[in-house]
């Protein structure tokens, strides 16, 4: 029986995630927008392309959320961009209404789904969706730490001339300035990156990974990042489905570990058909472990400041 995904929010983001997950053939896609005409156009665009990319799974636009009965994950990237200057925080209050509108129809249309969450500021958006929804915490997840380590790793290889497909790295925390790339556990083919590379060089590299969206923003004046966030929400659609026990750092459910209750936040997770099968307490520096609580208290104190429940 084929799967099926639905994805929330038509723009590049959303509609590039739909096209990967086509192109795939992970599942059939269902691509749900409230503005009339968009998600139906470019649906019938990327189905256009079936014969040429050899895609075998129907894809639908649609402005009914009913259309998402039946999903197996629902990929949520609808609301407002960032723009140039605007903190990831600055942007829940602008968001947190779609979200918590869009998750409402989702717990009334696809209530035994997974649900990712792409929307910014993401682990305060997944957080929410956790809330509003009523799911188990294992089915809401947030994508943000395969982003921001896909980020660290690039700019990693560009740096040290070697394919990226042999750097190792982690990235932990809130997606967003907070973050807390761990510089211990990043290897080039299994050997410690910090036998290639200087302390400054490497910081000045961790720097880049945090203000890796804002850069992308910055240079193009209106709007974000669509191809890399579409991949990375894509890896995660691909692990649940496949029940392929990967391990990625996302966005997920703390009650306790590390020290940390009642947030979402980025830790090493393994993602399998049920969502988050467990959540990995890695060891951590005294440093590291309080960046991290502080970047957890960010979060908590944004989603506080809400008041939308």
């Amino acid at each position: 029986m084929k799967h099926k995904v639905s994805v929330v929010g038509a723009g590049f983001v959303g509609t590039m995630a739909a096209q990967r997950i086509a192109e795939k053939n992970l599942a059939d896609v269902v691509l749900v927008d409230i503005i009339e005409g968009i998600p139906q156009g470019k649906a019938l665009d990327m189905v256009q392309s079936s014969a040429l990319e050899e895609i075998d799974v129907t894809i639908k636009g649609t402005n009914e959320f009913s259309h998402m009965e039946g999903s197996d994950i629902v990929v949520v990237t609808a609301g407002f961009p960032r723009t140039p200057g605007m903190t990831r925080e600055e942007l829940s209050l602008k968001n947190g209404t779609v979200v918590k509108s869009v998750v409402e129809k989702i717990k009334e249309y696809a209530p035994a789904c997974i649900i990712i969450i792409v929307t910014n500021p993401l682990d305060v958006m997944t957080h929410l969706a956790w809330k509003v929804s009523g799911f188990e915490s294992s089915r809401v997840i947030g994508m943000g730490g395969v982003l921001d380590t896909a980020r660290y790793k690039y700019f990693l290889a560009e740096e040290l001339n070697v394919s990226v497909k042999d750097i190792e790295a982690l990235v932990l925390g809130s997606h967003g300035d907070t973050m807390v790339p761990i510089d211990r556990y990043t290897t080039l083919k299994g050997i410690p990156v910090s036998q290639f590379i200087t302390k400054e060089k490497l910081d000045s590299i961790i720097e880049r990974t945090k203000g890796g969206g804002a850069e992308i923003v910055k240079l193009l004046k209106s709007g974000s990042a669509w191809h890399a966030p579409s991949s990375s929400a894509v890896i995660m659609v691909e692990a649940i489905l496949h029940d392929s026990k990967r391990i990625l750092p996302v966005s997920a459910y703390l009650n306790g570990e590390y020290g940390i209750t009642d947030t979402h936040i980025g830790v090493p997770v393994k993602l399998g058909a049920s969502g988050v099968e467990e959540i990995f307490e890695i060891t951590l520096t005294d440093t590291e472990l309080t960046a991290l609580k502080r970047s957890a208290d960010i979060v908590k104190e944004t989603f506080d400041n809400l008041k939308i429940l």
